[in-house]
């Protein structure tokens, strides 16, 4: 087996409407925005899990015990670069707008949306976007807060 590098080979869109997160569909994922070539190189942020420990100790043990509990995310976002002209994505991507980030890792970015991929779904609501100020040798950027609303689906498989 081989490494997988990360450069190249994710792929990551806003998707307005998904009818079953499990599996989406070539065509919602068609009528999504591309924002992969837009987002930073640490752009990418937060959307790892985390799984909480639950406490399964009693008073009987010698031995303290967890057991897994909630998944969560935290601090989800987006660092984008702001783009001249008509910025499609800034204008998109606004407080309260709600849809899906859906990721496709380790496929070059270029390969379109196919059935049986695998992705990554996480409803999202938007919050404020944020610009950040100014800094030698980089571009103009900003952050937009994407708030996960709804259970996110992790293993999802692309439908036809």
């Amino acid at each position: 087996m081989a490494d997988i590098p990360v450069d190249g080979n994710t792929r990551v869109a806003w998707v307005p409407a998904i009818s079953n997160k499990a599996a989406p569909t070539v065509a919602e994922l068609n009528a999504g925005m591309l924002l992969q070539s837009l987002i930073t190189a640490d752009g990418l942020v937060g959307f790892e899990a985390e799984t909480a420990d639950v406490d399964t100790t009693s008073l009987a043990s010698t031995f303290d015990t967890i057991t897994i509990g909630r998944d969560s995310f935290s601090g989800t976002m987006l660092r984008m670069k702001k783009q001249d002209g008509t910025d499609t994505a800034w204008n998109t991507l606004v407080r309260g707008a709600t849809g899906h980030i859906v990721i496709r890792r380790d496929v070059v970015e270029t390969a379109a949306w196919a059935a049986s991929q695998k992705v990554e779904v996480f409803p999202v609501i938007v919050g404020q976007a944020r610009r950040l100020a100014p800094e030698a040798n980089t571009v103009a950027r900003y952050e937009v807060p994407t708030k996960i609303n709804a259970s996110p689906e992790l293993r999802a498989t692309v439908a036809a």
